[in-house]
């Protein structure tokens, strides 16, 4: 090999590959386009915990209505729907009143994890036994993690929420409760004494 072409293998050698400022410039443009992509990618995630916290919440209530229904849940027990006039029902002041379900394996309903359930009913006039009667029945769901004497009545909406506000409501539901014990009436009749007017000629 001559010396001329020496000269051009070694120059040839020396243009190849990128040059220290053509990386970083690479490197800025990476960075740039992480940083806008970043709080993006944070948001779906969260949305994404959000509705599968408000799913697991929704069946949290279904199973709290089977069990008032049900009468698995009595009147004495802790998280029996409390009585409240106002419209809407007022949020809950004492975390102690609510139903508790555990969904983890740590006692208690004190993980993120975990529900309290609001159960309220109107004030039924004429009796002191709702289960006798069955009464209208409005459902909050709140995370465990929520703080008493800030909660909030609104649901919480799973688009803008992010990870949400654990003093507002994850679900909230509206049903009937039909009467539990035997030989009341019977759930069309108690629905229709309750909600019928001075010009419904009665229930049949």
């Amino acid at each position: 090999m001559t010396k001329q072409q020496q000269q051009q293998n070694l120059s040839q050698s020396r243009d190849g590959g990128y040059t220290i400022i053509e990386s970083l410039v690479a490197m800025i443009v990476v960075s740039v386009l992480m940083i806008a992509i970043a709080p993006v990618m944070a948001f779906s995630v969260a949305t994404r915990v959000q509705a599968r916290r408000m799913e697991l919440a929704t069946q949290a209530a279904r199973a709290y209505i089977d069990a008032l229904r049900t009468g698995a849940i009595k009147s004495t027990d802790t998280g029996f729907p409390a009585a409240d006039a106002a419209n809407p029902p007022a949020a809950p002041t004492s975390l102690n009143a609510l139903y508790c379900v555990n969904s983890d394996e740590i006692a208690g309903c004190t993980t993120q994890k975990d529900f309290l359930i609001q159960g309220v009913r109107p004030p039924n006039a004429g009796t002191t036994i709702p289960t006798d009667t069955g009464y209208a029945l409005t459902v909050r769901v709140y995370r465990a993690d929520a703080s008493s004497g800030s909660m909030k009545i609104e649901q919480q909406s799973v688009a803008n929420s992010a990870l949400g506000n654990p003093q507002a409501p994850l679900v909230v539901m509206k049903t009937e409760i039909p009467p539990t014990t035997e030989g009341g009436t019977s759930a069309y009749r108690s629905l229709c004494a309750r909600t019928r007017t001075t010009t419904t000629t009665g229930c049949q």
